[in-house]
């Protein structure tokens, strides 16, 4: 059973890689063209169409590793590199080419609907964020844990979608500075994260390293 600490730092794992802070100026940038009522359907698409990836994932990654033949320990390595090179671009205040490429914002611009692509994915549902649910639900296997990973896609997605409808707004009255500010923090939580994951598998890997 886990305590109330373990719980909390999934929950914050969860919301640091899906940084909803840091995804206001880009949903803002996309939906320039579009009006309030399409920015707010535009909203909701992506924050369903990703919390629906994540929830599917939290239930069946562990059995998509299986059928690749990948162990556990060599997936929280390899994921633990992809989401410290994700933390280090955080840091800089830089959108992580794993989430969002310079070819994909391009092929955005002249899309006339980005809420799937690529607003719920990747940018949402992306590399990072999926690594994360499939480590969390195999560490501590059972009915419980894969019920407090929804409720936190959950919670969080409401949270995306909220910063989402008041983007405009927001962005107004806190800036670009306080959001690289926000973002930069939440690059460093997201470091300690992937290192935590890259040593329990390497532990995994060579128990002699213990």
């Amino acid at each position: 059973m886990l305590d109330w600490h373990e719980y909390l730092e999934i929950f914050i794992a969860i919301f640091v890689i899906i940084d909803p802070i840091g995804l206001i100026p880009i949903f803002i940038s996309m939906t320039a063209d579009e009006t309030d009522a399409d920015r707010a359907r535009t909203a909701r698409r992506a924050v369903v169409a990703a919390s629906l990836v994540l929830i599917a994932v939290c239930f069946l990654g562990e059995h998509i590793l299986t059928f690749f033949g990948i162990s556990m320990a060599s997936f929280q390595v390899g994921g633990g590199l992809l989401i410290l090179l994700l933390s280090i671009s955080m840091l800089n205040a830089r959108v992580s080419s794993s989430k969002h490429t310079p070819e994909e914002a391009r092929e955005a611009a002249d899309s006339d609907n980005v809420a799937v692509v690529p607003l719920a994915i990747p940018l949402l549902a992306g590399p990072a964020s999926i690594t994360t649910i499939i480590i969390y639900a195999n560490r501590h296997p059972g009915g419980s844990m894969k019920g407090f990973l929804v409720l936190c896609v959950l919670l969080v997605g409401l949270t995306v979608w909220l910063g989402m409808r008041v983007s405009i707004p927001l962005s107004r009255r806190i800036g670009k500075t306080a959001v690289n500010t926000v973002t930069r923090i939440m690059g460093m939580i997201l470091a300690a994260i992937a290192v935590e994951f890259i040593a329990t598998g390497l532990l995994k890997l060579f128990p002699g390293l213990g």
